[in-house]
């Protein structure tokens, strides 16, 4: 295990530069800017992890998961919701295997140990389950975590993440504290559903993904759509663009501009006039009060 002179484990700097990263994500066909590309550098070359936060589909998770692939790294995911426990999120014992060494040992002919020596035992890494967060700081190869909706979780809950994020370790009462071989890529997402705590907020890099500029979507549909024009990819990411811009429940996200792009692709589409638009909007927009506003509202040259 490679240490600072404090104990800590020591950031390994995994990108050169800026430039670099963002081509290394690109190569993925994941189409960064240099906001982007510069908060993953710094994250690594500080070993911080980074909160991204911003509209549901825009890219946030998709960022950890092509950082990973670019890296080679391991992902490893936790997907937060409501009622998450350490349980889930950093570990538990595994109870039904105690049990059975309890018997076993006192079932033992002869046997003399008393119950510290049992409790030794069985409070050992041999029936220690791990979950996401102690997974990805005891690995030993490369890691990028993935702590996905963040915001989902009580604020009670967010104290789990604190020693972690902070110090890149897990304090274990039957066992002390296990500190990581390496520090891992962290990534924390956040659809900005309740205000994340300060205390979180400070152990983190800053990243604010919104939906993309006109150009970068157009870029990001002829990366992702095997086979389709600029021509049409122009077309849709001016089109989703324009409803953007409507007061809608819910914007269509970077996800359903791709999806929309492909339903195009198979109905042999080549250029959008206004009533191919209108009969697709329900792949871009999620409710009827929206597709209908869109549908009055859109505006398609032909």
């Amino acid at each position: 295990m490679t240490t600072t002179e404090s104990g800590a484990p020591a950031v390994t700097n995994r990108f050169t530069d800026v430039a670099s990263v963002r081509e290394a994500l690109k190569s993925v066909n994941y189409l960064a800017d240099d906001g982007i590309a510069g908060v993953a550098f710094l994250a690594d070359r500080l070993g911080k992890p980074i909160l991204v936060e911003g509209p549901a589909g825009t890219g946030k998770t998709q960022l950890a998961k092509s950082v990973a692939e670019m890296t080679g790294a391991k992902l490893i995911r936790l997907q937060c919701y409501e009622g998450l426990d350490e349980s889930k999120a950093l570990y538990e014992w595994n109870y039904k295997k105690q049990l059975l060494r309890i018997q076993t040992e006192r079932g033992t002919d002869g046997a003399t140990e008393d119950w510290t020596d049992i409790q030794d035992d069985i409070f050992s890494d041999e029936f220690l389950l791990t979950r996401p967060l102690l997974e990805a700081i005891t690995a030993d190869e490369p890691v990028v975590l993935l702590i996905d909706e963040v915001d989902r979780v009580e604020v009670e809950t967010e104290a789990l993440l604190l020693e972690i994020l902070s110090d890149y370790q897990v304090s274990i009462p039957e066992l002390g504290t296990i500190t990581a071989t390496q520090i891992p890529l962290v990534f924390l997402t956040s659809n900005n559903t309740r205000e994340l705590s300060e205390a979180l907020k400070r152990r983190c890099l800053y990243l604010h993904v919104d939906y993309p500029e006109l150009e970068r979507e157009r870029e990001i549909v002829l990366a992702k759509v095997p086979d389709i024009t600029e021509t049409l990819a122009d077309q849709v990411a001016r089109i989703v663009r324009s409803i953007r811009q409507l007061d809608l429940k819910k914007a269509p996200s970077v996800s359903e501009t791709l999806d929309w792009a492909r339903t195009l692709m198979l109905l042999n589409i080549d250029v959008i006039d206004e009533q191919t638009a209108k009969d697709t909007l329900n792949i871009l927009l999620k409710y009827q009060t929206d597709i209908a506003k869109a549908a009055k509202e859109l505006a398609v040259d032909e």
